[in-house]
């Protein structure tokens, strides 16, 4: 589980008079494919720049401000100092708030869960905790700071561990207002007998257990394959990655020095060359550089 995994943070879940020191640690993983953007005609990288959207050029990181819009086209500037100003402070505690029964939060308000393990000796009351959320059906809600936001969180008993779930906030679950959805209940739903005693027969015959190792994610095994299949084959392509963030200027010393090696390497085959040619030789990459920071300028 959470074993040797590393600690996101150390703090304490408190209630009451009661404190637990915890660690927290991730409990899920993004295992989707991710696939980079490249230049189909060098397969250079394909990056994003920040562009003025007015004028269509690139903007340094120095002139960018956050704005927020409050009206169409009307925005108000907040410093980066007011806006360090208003996070929530930071006080490494899960403060659990109440307790509720484990049937009253919906599915759809929880985001993304954390394993909390015990520390400096906090085994017997973490257990304690543990087992009395089991056996009582309630689960823990807490407020919890993580990364300077503030979140909604549900504390579960889990097998043997305690799970922090943090959750959406009420605004940020859509009301079903809207939908076209059929009348609760059977009588308001028009089902008849015969048609319920059916459907509750075939999820009987279709009733049983969860096990998470039975459901692979088969879009990536087929590109893994795939993959697989093509770096055996040689069909794969090397990716030159320029420097991040270059100082001014910077990026065309780049592109000159990238394009001066290719063409060198181009023009090495074929032996010795006369010194007139070598000459000519040395002035072609530079045109050809410059064609090409033209050509990346427009």
């Amino acid at each position: 589980m959470a074993t040797g995994s590393r600690v996101l943070w150390k703090g304490a879940i408190t209630f009451g008079l009661v404190h637990i020191p915890v660690g927290l640690h991730t409990a899920s993983t993004e295992q989707g494919i991710d696939f980079d953007w490249l230049d189909k005609r060098s397969m250079d990288p394909v990056g994003y720049k920040r562009i003025n959207k007015k004028t269509g050029k690139e903007i340094d990181r120095e002139n960018i401000v956050k704005g927020f819009e409050y009206e169409d086209g009307h925005y108000v500037i907040i410093s980066p100092e007011e806006i360090e100003a208003a996070y929530p402070r930071t006080t490494q505690t899960i403060e659990i708030l109440s307790f509720v029964d484990a049937a009253e939060i919906p599915f759809l308000f929880l985001e993304r869960p954390y394993y909390l393990a015990p520390i400096n000796k906090g085994q017997k009351v973490y257990a304690l905790l543990r087992e009395t959320l089991a056996r009582t059906g309630k689960i823990g809600l807490a407020k919890v700071v993580i990364q300077t936001k503030q979140h909604l969180a549900a504390l579960v008993a889990s097998g043997p561990a305690l799970v922090l779930n943090l959750m959406r906030w009420g605004d940020e679950v859509k009301p079903m207002d809207g939908l076209d959805l059929p009348a609760e209940g059977v009588k308001a739903a028009g089902l008849s007998p015969a048609e319920l005693k059916m459907a509750a027969q075939l999820v009987d015959d279709m009733a049983g257990h969860f096990d998470p190792n039975e459901f692979q994610d088969e879009f990536k095994q087929a590109v893994m394959a795939l993959v697989d299949k093509k770096v055996k084959a040689g069909k794969t392509e090397t990716v030159i990655q320029p420097e991040e963030e270059a100082p001014s200027g910077g990026a065309q010393v780049i592109d000159l020095t990238e394009l001066l090696a290719r063409s060198l390497k181009g023009g090495g085959k074929g032996g010795t060359k006369p010194a007139a040619k070598k000459s000519a030789t040395r002035k072609t990459p530079a045109k050809t550089a410059a064609k090409g920071v033209a050509r990346k300028a427009a």
